[in-house]
Formats: C-alpha cells, structure tokens, sequence
C-alpha cells in the first residue's frame, strides 16, 4: 500500500505519522530538504486524490493527516518486508527479530512471549 508511493510522498505521509495533523509549512519544514509550498501542496492534493491523505481547514489553514489507519499500514508494511525479505514466512521474520534480543529489554522479551501465547490462543478459538 504505501510502498507503492513514490519516495517524496512516502516521506510526506511518514511525517504525518510521525507528527500528526500537519500544515504545508510544518510538513516543509519537516522534509529532507527543501520544497516549494506549491509542490508539497501538490504532492499532498496526489496523496488526498489516492486515498492516503485527509484535508480539514482550521483556522491555521488546512490540516492534512494520514486517512489510513496506522496500524493498518503497518500491517501491509511489514506483510510487504515479510514477503520481500524473508520469503512469506514469518517464522524467518520473528527469528531475525528474536536475533536482535540484546537490544531488547527483559520487559520486551516478555511482551513477545505474552503476545506468541495471545496468538496461539487465538488461533485454537
């Protein structure tokens, strides 16, 4: 879903995330470098037309913010970097995540023990 945006309006629709609702002069001055107004707004009226960017007036100006739920494109995301990178199988994907346990605090560890029994709960319902 989002990877198939070009990278400046991946990055706009990153930045809502990141930010919340936003106006083209935050959203400018949030970018790796710098845009016209004109052409963010433009990039923006893009996002809108495709469904990932929602505009309301405030009396700053229009607010624009992600319309797609984060969790969701979380979700497609990391479905994408399953299938890319670990050959559809997210067992190869919890793995290398299960490799990277120094970084990861006994709070964390525990998090993903209770959420792998949560799942497999679910899954015999």
């Amino acid at each position: 879903m989002l990877s198939s945006l070009p990278p400046r309006e991946r990055e706009i629709v990153d930045i809502l995330y990141e930010r919340g609702a936003s106006t083209v002069s935050e959203i400018g001055a949030a970018l790796s470098d710098a845009l016209t107004g004109s052409a963010i707004r433009a990039m923006l009226k893009r996002l809108e037309a495709k469904g990932f960017v929602a505009r309301t007036a405030s009396e700053r100006g229009f607010l624009y913010a992600p319309s797609v739920e984060e969790k969701t494109a979380s979700k497609s995301a990391l479905s994408q970097v399953v299938r890319v990178f670990f050959n559809g199988s997210p067992t190869s994907a919890a793995a290398a995540l299960l490799g990277m346990q120094d970084k990861m605090s006994d709070g964390e560890l525990a998090e993903l023990e209770q959420l792998i029994a949560q799942a497999r709960d679910g899954r015999t319902k």
